[in-house]
């Protein structure tokens, strides 16, 4: 029986792999000028909500040929489009499709969507930020002709000081004297308004008295050219200051356009092609590990039944790990406090036989095991149906799941303990969603042996997205019992 069952499931799963790619839906293809980022099996989008993935990626002449396996259901029109929008800052890309107007007739089998943009390229962000280099680099000399000196370091440090020292000291002034100053600007605006007249006067004897400056300064005239020769000397003195410093950013140049041309280390990193193209492999390749784990969909259940015969409470924590969308492996813990039933037969010889006796007769022993025991197993979808084998409470055991309206209603079979008994365990349950994250199941447990029994109970399952909603929480709730 076990070489059997190998062998069928052997058949199945070929079956399956053989036939996975025929599922329900339709294909559509779009040609695209870059392709980098995007791998077979990404999601294909339409308001972010997934109706689809890409099947392949092919060569056709000089653009890339994309398959898409669109979900059945899905319709699209003649003027749909397609864009390759980024998933995530490592790389990954998705498709985005915009299904078209109503009003247009259905896309056929196998038709070409039109590919709306373009997502910006890993050398378009590089020509961005070589730009921005180049701009910096621009300002930098700028600012190295304007401050380039220890000298002139300083002053601008010392006049950032004194300007810093001043709005402080300001500042507490106005703080200070916040009503002071309030009383002298009213006290301001009525003398104004009051002297006006006055003010008239006081700017005509400023007329005069300029008019005798100006005499002044016209019989002082020698003086003043002085004066001016020690201007021009100082001005002599910043202008040699100014060539020392154009000499110092002249060396700086040279530095740059060295560093430009690829010599020493910062050359080497700004110009090595090979070394670039390294960094982006490592990094394209980091890229695919972490979108495989991206991939990753992770689902908890609880399930709680009560046998009425055996007037017991079976528990299961189930976690649903599916590393893509039709396959997933399931791990199970089994709470049964009835645990494991094994039946063994003895055959007891006695010697010598007692009277009126027999010389040899049998015994059947009937023990269980521990109540914990556990589930390991490997599962496929293909349409309606789930077919699962691999290890079932703690014993080898097959399965076969039917998902109706709408996966709302599962029925589930599951053949294990092959040997272990008489007969092998066969156990049927109907579960139903009865509210969103809540299932009703029920069924009939060990239905080929004599401890036949029933079973009703509840079911509470968590996605991904029900677990990243829970888990602050839980932590807050983890810190709060820690405090």
């Amino acid at each position: 029986m076990v070489v059997a069952g190998a062998i069928a499931v052997y058949l199945a799963f070929r079956f399956v792999d053989e036939r996975s790619s025929e599922g329900e839906g339709y294909r559509v293809h779009a040609h695209f000028d870059d392709v980098q980022g995007l791998i077979e099996k990404s999601r294909v989008v339409i308001a972010g909500i997934p109706v689809g993935y890409i099947e392949s990626i092919e060569l056709d002449g000089n653009q890339a040929r994309v398959e898409i396996q669109m979900n059945d259901g899905v319709v699209l029109h003649d003027d749909a489009n397609v864009t390759m929008r980024a998933a995530s800052l490592l790389g990954e890309k998705l498709l985005v499709i915009n299904p078209g107007s109503a009003t247009a007739p259905a896309l056929p089998e196998d038709g070409e969507l039109q590919v709306a943009g373009g997502a910006v390229s890993t050398d378009d962000v590089l020509r961005t930020v070589q730009d921005i280099a180049l701009s910096v680099r621009n300002v930098t000399n700028q600012l190295e002709r304007s401050f380039g000196t220890d000298e002139a370091g300083q002053r601008m440090e010392s006049a950032l000081l004194n300007l810093s020292e001043a709005l402080e000291a300001v500042n507490r002034t106005v703080q200070t004297n916040e009503a002071v100053v309030g009383r002298t600007l009213q006290n301001v605006e009525e003398a104004t308004s009051a002297g006006g007249p006055r003010l008239v006067a006081a700017l005509e004897n400023i007329e005069v008295i300029t008019e005798d400056l100006r005499g002044m300064i016209h019989g002082n005239r020698d003086g003043l050219n002085n004066g001016l020769a020690d201007v021009d000397d100082t001005v002599a003195s910043i202008r040699r200051s100014s060539e020392r410093l154009e000499t110092i950013l002249d060396d700086v140049g040279e530095v740059t356009s060295r560093t430009a041309e690829g010599e020493g280390t910062i050359g080497r990193l700004t110009s090595d092609e090979t070394l670039i193209d390294e960094v982006e492999g490592a990094a394209e390749g980091i890229n695919n590990l972490i979108g495989g784990f991206a991939r990753l969909q992770t689902i908890v259940s609880l399930r709680s039944e009560y046998n009425f015969l055996a007037n017991t409470f079976k528990t299961y924590f189930s976690l649903r790990i599916a590393p893509r969308e039709g396959r997933y492996f399931l791990v199970q813990l089994v709470d049964d406090p009835r645990g494991s039933l094994n039946v063994t037969q003895e055959t007891v010889r006695r010697s010598p036989a007692l009277p009126d006796q027999p010389g040899e007769y049998t015994e059947e022993r009937i023990t269980r095991s521990d109540a914990l025991r556990f589930t390991i197993q490997f599962a496929k979808r293909v349409s309606f149906a789930t077919f699962r084998f691999g290890i079932m409470e703690s014993t080898g055991g097959l399965g076969l799941d039917l998902h109706l309206f709408r996966d709302r209603l599962e029925i589930n079979t599951d053949v294990f303990a092959i040997g272990v008994q008489t007969l092998p365990r066969l156990r049927a349950r109907f579960s139903f969603e009865m509210l969103n994250r809540l299932w009703v199941v029920g069924g009939v447990d060990e239905i080929l042996n004599s401890n036949r029994d029933f079973f009703l109970g509840l079911q509470v399952r968590f996605n991904d997205d029900d677990l990243r909603t829970l888990l602050p929480f839980m932590g807050g709730a983890l810190s709060g019992a820690a405090n």
